[in-house]
């Protein structure tokens, strides 16, 4: 497989098969990630890996943790405005019809997030970590670093779930991960084999046509 295959298979799968992942893939893809760029070569990216028994342990413990706790950071710029809120909604309409939940079914619509904290039942998944004293570049190098991992693990079979929504719940996760105090939960990756019978599976989110967002200089 080539990158630009890998660019065009690779989604957000939200619904993943009990199938394990081996420690040894994992390690190998992140080992690759870390060739990423990386201004100054800060290599800011600090992950924690659960896989195998770990991920129910950890799930367990979140369920013993539900406690009101503030985000690490506004995933959405709060007043989102157009062209950008036309594109948020319309993917969330997207995928709640392709899981047959009615648009004023709110509950339904609740208990589909929450599920972001199941890891979608992926049976793996990595936090990733950021020094607090880094700032919107280290950020930008985080991407790179998690696009690299995403990419690859296409590559390698493996289907994945970028989740910022982990950034909700820091103190959970750091009550369990343990991190030093200096590092920030960026987001969760969820790690695994897509349900090729999941029709939240089959989303694809649309992408806007280039004369809209690059302009060539003449």
């Amino acid at each position: 497989m080539n990158v630009s295959e890998a660019m065009q298979r690779r989604k957000t799968i939200r619904n993943f098969l009990a199938k394990p992942v081996e420690d040894k893939l994992i390690r190998e893809l992140l080992e690759k990630s870390a060739r990423a760029p990386s201004g100054g070569n800060l290599q800011p990216w600090r992950i924690y890996v659960l896989n195998g028994s770990v991920v129910p342990r950890f799930l367990s413990f979140l369920d013993n943790h539900i406690e009101p706790e503030a985000p690490e950071y506004d995933v959405y710029p709060p007043n989102l405005t157009e062209p950008y809120r036309t594109s948020r909604y319309k993917l969330a309409a997207d995928m709640y019809a392709l899981l047959g939940i009615p648009r004023e079914d709110k509950p339904a619509k609740l208990a589909h997030v929450a599920r972001n904290f199941r890891f979608f039942d992926a049976p793996a998944a990595f936090f990733c970590y950021v020094d607090r004293i880094m700032g919107p570049p280290q950020w930008s190098d985080l991407g790179m670093f998690l696009q690299s991992f995403m990419l690859l693990a296409q590559e390698a079979g493996l289907d994945t779930c970028p989740q910022e929504a982990w950034a909700a719940k820091p103190a959970s996760v750091a009550k369990f991960v343990n991190p030093p105090e200096e590092l920030m939960l960026f987001c969760g990756m969820a790690m695994g084999y897509a349900n090729p019978h999941a029709p939240v599976n089959d989303l694809v989110s649309d992408r806007d046509p280039i004369d809209r967002w690059a302009t060539f200089l003449t």
